[in-house]
């Protein structure tokens, strides 16, 4: 799978290069930041963020001034590889903590523009229905990407079902597990991967925009779900360093951010997806 999801990328990069190509005279980013009359080409994930998106472009963009192109990928590299080669102009899917993680790994100057909303993670499970009721030895998936792992493991120890070791961070994996006293054993998965492997587990941490994409509902299916208070995870629009100021950038950071946007979020999403401010 995870093979698939690389090669997908690589297609869905190539297709996305194409595309602005066919959209500006000089196919390139630099003669779209130029223009503010050109579309922002914005890569996003299906779930919410897409179609946060498609509410902004089709009921406020307009009025804004502003041109969007959303293209749509489901996994968690080609956004930030086409941001950086400019096949985008900005991508909106990920966390802070993701996107530092990502910068210091693959060499790349993406920043974030600003904060828009929260996915709280949670443990989904179709054979419990209370992190108390998991069995000694279950199986649970957890996302294999640093950030995420590190995240999905101190869900569980917030709830106690596990512990860490003292000073386990954000990245902290499996090895950082100080206390497993039901015996859990542990998946580690692509991201995107585990909604699809349920089933086959018998719990699962899951990311919410996944989540919300298989049909669960995080307020109500998750056994386990983060609370919102305090929590740095929340999902960013997203440039490479030098870009902050373009001002389609700017007019699209502050719809997102706008009472018309939070008000759409509230109504559509329940509480699975919550307004960062």
């Amino acid at each position: 799978m995870r093979n698939v999801l690389k090669f997908t990328s690589v297609l869905a990069t190539a297709g996305l290069a194409l595309s602005v190509a066919a959209c500006s005279s000089s196919g390139s980013a630099d003669s779209a930041a130029a223009d503010p009359n050109k579309p922002l080409v914005v890569i996003a994930s299906p779930t919410p963020h897409a179609q946060i998106l498609d509410y902004v472009k089709k009921n406020l963009a307009d009025k804004a001034g502003l041109k969007l192109d959303v293209k749509v990928v489901t996994d968690y590299v080609t956004p930030n590889t086409a941001v950086q080669d400019g096949s985008a102009d900005a991508n909106y899917f990920q966390h802070v903590p993701y996107l530092d993680d990502f910068n210091k790994k693959q060499g790349t100057d993406i920043v974030s523009v600003g904060t828009v909303h929260l996915e709280p993670l949670g443990l989904y499970s179709k054979k419990a229905k209370a992190a108390a009721d998991l069995k000694d030895g279950a199986e649970i998936g957890v996302p294999n990407d640093a950030t995420n792992e590190g995240r999905a493991l101190k869900l569980l120890a917030d709830n106690g079902v596990i512990t860490l070791k003292s000073g386990a961070g954000t990245t902290a994996t499996v090895q950082d597990i100080a206390g497993n006293p039901k015996h859990l054993k542990f998946k580690e998965l692509e991201a995107a991967q585990l909604p699809r492997s349920l089933g086959d587990l018998d719990a699962a941490v899951i990311n919410g925009n996944y989540a919300l994409d298989s049909g669960l509902k995080p307020a109500k299916d998750a056994i386990l779900l983060e609370k919102a208070a305090g929590n740095p995870y929340a999902n960013i629009l997203a440039v490479k360093k030098g870009r902050e100021n373009d001002p389609r950038v700017q007019k699209l950071n502050q719809l997102l951010r706008s009472a018309e946007v939070k008000k759409f979020i509230d109504d559509t999403f329940n509480g699975s997806v919550i307004p960062a401010s």
